[in-house]
């Protein structure tokens, strides 16, 4: 049955999304941030608050289906790719929001995080990343700094470490966003960017985990530091950044470089713009590669490519078979072929 809800006279606000549940993040955790934004975000969707679905794996942010008012499910360890499909496929019209953090997502969930990204399920994939185990008390994780000493790695980790951003593109994902805990308005405009377009949409969220790996993003999210160590990327604008806002980004021959504006005879115009839309991932990986203090750390919509979803694809075939068999009905299908009378 369609849906016959009339959504543009839907009004519903943050409260209606709030869980009666105690919230058991940390004092200071970065994920308050995350879910503040979320119940921004909902209300103003146009969706009825019964079709919103949050599914998660394990771990901190895990935690998150149940500080939720909606419908839920909370899988297990790096497995809530696989839930949040089949909760999609069944039932396309819902809003599914997929939550999962750093570990979960690329150690024990790798496999599912890349086919995830490469099917373009018409999911949002918010993925906490404070490059470390923090549930279970910090241990490394697949995108922890190499070197960094942890419960796991006394001596400094050995590993060379994930970039979430480079797997997503290189798993010829359609939809990469990074955000920073510390900008609730950014935040904000991303998730209602991530949910309008259709496709998997991952948002990389770089949140502080105060207890086990405080500052690990003080770099960019300092206030000292942060204008000349990220950039916030608008697509269809000039790549800026800067307490001034007199610097920017350059392509030289196959590398991204820094400039000032004013400087070398640099102008705005020779300046890189925006275009999250471009179907070839050269520029988008060279952005989400960028790490500060030689570039800034890209922020914003890195990655917006419109594609055929999996559901989308899934469904056409099912009604181009249904429209080419002979078969109709329960009843053709036990009439078809050799029958026979019993007497």
């Amino acid at each position: 049955m369609e849906n016959t809800i009339d959504t543009k006279k839907l009004i519903l606000s943050k409260e209606d999304f709030g869980s009666d549940q105690m919230v058991k993040w940390c004092p200071g955790c970065g994920d308050h941030a995350i879910l503040k934004s979320i119940e921004n975000v909902f209300p103003e969707m146009g969706i009825p608050k019964e079709d919103f679905v949050v599914v998660s794996g394990i771990g901190c942010s895990s935690r998150f289906p149940y500080y939720m008012n909606t419908y839920g499910f909370h899988g297990i360890h790096g497995r809530a790719a696989a839930l949040a499909t089949g909760v999609k496929l069944s039932n396309p019209k819902l809003s599914v929001w997929m939550i999962s953090g750093d570990g979960d997502s690329m150690a024990i969930g790798g496999n599912h995080f890349i086919h995830i990204a490469r099917r373009n399920l018409d999911i949002n994939y918010l993925m906490f990343n404070n490059k470390i185990y923090g549930l279970t008390k910090g241990q490394y994780s697949p995108t922890t700094p190499k070197g960094s000493k942890t419960k796991t790695s006394p001596q400094g980790t050995f590993e060379t470490p994930f970039n979430p951003g480079e797997l997503v593109i290189g798993a010829r994902g359609k939809f990469f966003a990074r955000v920073v805990d510390t900008n609730l308005k950014l935040m904000t405009q991303v998730f209602r960017q991530a949910a309008e377009h259709k496709g998997t949409s991952i948002i990389e969220i770089l949140a502080n985990c105060v207890i086990f790996n405080n500052q690990v993003h003080a770099l960019i999210t300092g206030r000292e530091t942060k204008d000349d160590s990220q950039i916030v990327l608008e697509a269809g604008k000039p790549m800026i950044f800067g307490a001034d806002r007199d610097k920017g980004i350059v392509l030289r021959g196959t590398k991204l470089v820094a400039v000032e504006i004013g400087k070398d005879g640099i102008t705005e115009a020779d300046l890189l713009v925006h275009d999250p839309s471009d179907p070839d991932p050269g520029i988008h990986l060279m952005l989400a590669n960028m790490t500060p203090p030689e570039l800034p750390a890209a922020l914003g919509v890195i990655r917006s490519v419109a594609a055929e979803t999996l559901e989308e694809a899934m469904y056409a075939s099912i009604e181009r078979e249904k429209k080419a068999s002979k078969i109709k009905c329960v009843d053709d299908l036990l009439t078809s072929g050799g029958t026979w009378t019993i007497d």
